[in-house]
């Protein structure tokens, strides 16, 4: 069970699981964090599902929060699914409940005002 947003970074650290993001901007985010194993979406959405099932069985898919971003997640874990991928929504789902992060590409300026907080409380 994860209880702060620090030990969420830390498990999405750790995971050996691929982690799908949108965009560019939302990989650099995650790697700025220490994240691996972070691949964006490209090319045509079957491809690419296909070629992600072929080299692993299980994904974290961190799409944005926005309507788009919930569209193509659920698009993404549907076929996923239908191609044998098992999905690992703990990730997602830690940040739409415990957070008030939209975009992906926004987490490292969460983490900084995080940190920075805690600093100057100190």
């Amino acid at each position: 069970m994860i209880n702060n947003l620090e030990e969420w970074k830390e498990k999405l650290q750790n995971t050996e699981k691929l982690i799908i993001v949108e965009g560019k901007k939302d990989k650099e985010a995650l790697i700025s964090l220490g994240v691996k194993r972070v691949i964006t979406i490209n090319g045509p959405l079957y491809k690419f599902i296909e070629d992600v099932a072929e080299i692993t069985n299980e994904v974290v898919i961190l799409t944005d929060f926005d309507k788009e971003g919930r569209q193509l997640y659920g698009f993404l874990k549907n076929n996923f699914q239908r191609n044998g991928v098992k999905i690992d929504r703990y990730f997602r789902e830690f940040l739409m409940t415990n957070t008030k992060i939209i975009c992906i590409e926004s987490i490292e300026k969460t983490f900084e005002k995080n940190f920075t907080r805690t600093i100057f409380e100190e």
